[in-house]
Formats: structure tokens, sequence, C-alpha cells
């Protein structure tokens, strides 16, 4: 069996991870959150979103934040946006990368966007044509992959057909989320299978959350199909504010442990992840939920 000698982690909690905690923290500790981040060796932060505060205000203060942190020249610092005056914001700040995102699911699209798949792709295609203009990077999320908490399960061709479409838009990455975590190695290998026909494996990325327990096996699943990037979340911080039930992503110490067992290159330092994981659930005031985290931590501090 070969699996990929190095894997790019895409680190997705300043954004994922904190829009769905009820706490909203203020801006000078995001920013000292992630520029501990910026120094474990992590090749791509996910820093804020652009979204209006009316839908998520624990992500309200994604400009100050951006220009906040010291940028390392080695990190990507993406951020996501739903629409032209979310990129426009971005554009404001001198944002490189951005991410947009859309889901297979019709029911999930009017919770999450207040608009069909197809309204969404046209937004999507605005923001796209912009940002090419502009020479801004976008990479693709695909939400509910494998279910939704509204329509039940979800047709692989579906996700591979929309991945597909994104591709073709100009997205240089597409990320496939399994929002809820229904996600099981078979249903994770059928979906690749999939989704592979429309969109090559090294475009690929994959995005599970821990809902049930599966995250790390599934990671290992998609490590066997070809899979080179994870997105994951220090101290497994995250989830979905529309999705009922999703609980939080898979924790970036988990898969940085995992990864190093298997003699898999990250360049990521698990000792310095750890720092950022326990600093982010002290200003929570809760414990990491990371099963390394907790038993390495103690060590460490």
């Amino acid at each position: 069996m070969t699996f990929p000698h190095h894997i790019k982690i895409v680190e997705v909690s300043p954004r994922d991870g904190l829009q769905n905690e009820s706490q909203i923290l203020p801006a000078p500790v995001k920013i000292e959150f992630i520029n501990l981040l910026s120094q474990t060796g992590l090749p791509v932060i996910e820093t804020t979103s652009f979204v209006s505060p009316k839908w998520i205000p624990q992500l309200a203060d994604g400009s100050d934040v951006y220009q906040g942190i010291q940028k390392n020249p080695k990190v990507v610092y993406p951020v996501l946006v739903p629409n032209m005056k979310g990129l426009e914001a971005a554009i404001a700040v001198g944002v490189k990368d951005i991410a947009v995102f859309t889901t297979p699911s019709e029911a999930f699209s009017q919770k999450n966007a207040n608009c069909s798949v197809t309204e969404s792709l046209h937004r999507i295609a605005e923001v796209v044509e912009m940002a090419k203009k502009k020479r801004i990077r976008v990479r693709g999320y695909l939400s509910c992959v494998l279910g939704c908490p509204y329509e039940g399960k979800i047709a692989p061709e579906k996700v591979g057909e929309i991945g597909e479409i994104l591709l073709r838009m100009g997205c240089y990455e597409i990320s496939l989320g399994d929002t809820i975590g229904v996600g099981t190695p078979p249903k994770i290998k059928r979906l690749l299978e999939v989704v592979s026909r429309h969109v090559p494996l090294k475009y690929l990325a994959v995005h599970f959350h821990d809902t049930y327990g599966q995250a790390l096996v599934n990671i290992y699943s998609a490590l066997e199909f070809g899979i080179g990037i994870i997105d994951s979340s220090v101290a497994g911080l995250g989830g979905c504010p529309y999705a009922k039930g999703a609980s939080g992503n898979v924790a970036t110490e988990d898969v940085v442990h995992m990864l190093n067992g298997m003699g898999i290159e990250t360049g990521v330092d698990l000792k310095q992840l750890i720092v950022a994981g326990r600093f982010i659930s002290k200003q929570l005031g809760r414990i990491p939920q990371s099963k390394v985290n907790l038993a390495l931590g103690e060590a460490i501090a």
C-alpha cells in the first residue's frame, strides 16, 4: 500500500473553528492565536470570514484580524467570502487567497446561504471572475458531501458534478466537507471513486467532522485513495452553525500525530500545535477536544 509522502494541512480553526463558538473572542486574542499557529510550520491558515456579522457575529472583526496578524511569508492566509460584498472587503485589506462555498444539498444551501445551489454557483462565478482580475487565488468548499441534516443522503455523482463546475470556474482546490460527520471508510472510498472521475485527485482535499468519532479512520481511507490535502482544526474547534449536531472538526494535533506515526511528512511541529491549542482552549474556557493535546499538553506546558 502506497501513501502520499507529504501531506498539506489546511488549518481552519480561526475561521471554521471560532465561527461555531457561542463566545465571541476579541480581535487581539484571535491575532495572538493565529500568530501562534504561524509558528508551527502549518502551510495554510484560514484566517477569518468576510461574511455579514448578522449571520456570523463571531467573525465580525475579520478586517481587523487579517490586518493585525504577523504574516509568515511561508504561510498562506485565505479568508472565506460568500459574495461580491465579501470579496470587496477582502480586497480592501490586501487578501491574496480566498475560499468560496456551496453544497450539493438544496435544503442546506437555503439554510446556509439563503439561495438555491444554482444561485450559489452564479454568485461564486462572479466572485471567481473578479478574483482572477485581482490575481487572487480561489479555493472551493463543498459542504454536506456525504449527508445533509435536512435531506439525508447525498448522491456522490452530484458532488462530483459540482466539484467539476468549481474547478472549471478556476478554483485551484476543492475541499470535500463531511459537515455532519456521517462518513465511514466505505462511504469515503465510494465518494472519492466517483468525485475523482470529475476532479483529479491532486485538486481534492478532505474536511471531516468528528461527530461520530470517525474522522481519523476516514482520513486514513482518503490517504489510501491518494488524497494529499487535509483540512483540520487545532484543539478540535469547530462545527457548522447551520447543521444541527455537527460537532467539531478533526483535531490537527491528532492528525499530525497519526501522520507522524505513518512516516508521512507534514512539516508541522506537534509541540507548537499543542501550545496553540491550549492557548485558544483556555481563552474559550474549555479543554482541547484532542486526545493528543490532552495526553501530551501538561508535559509541554
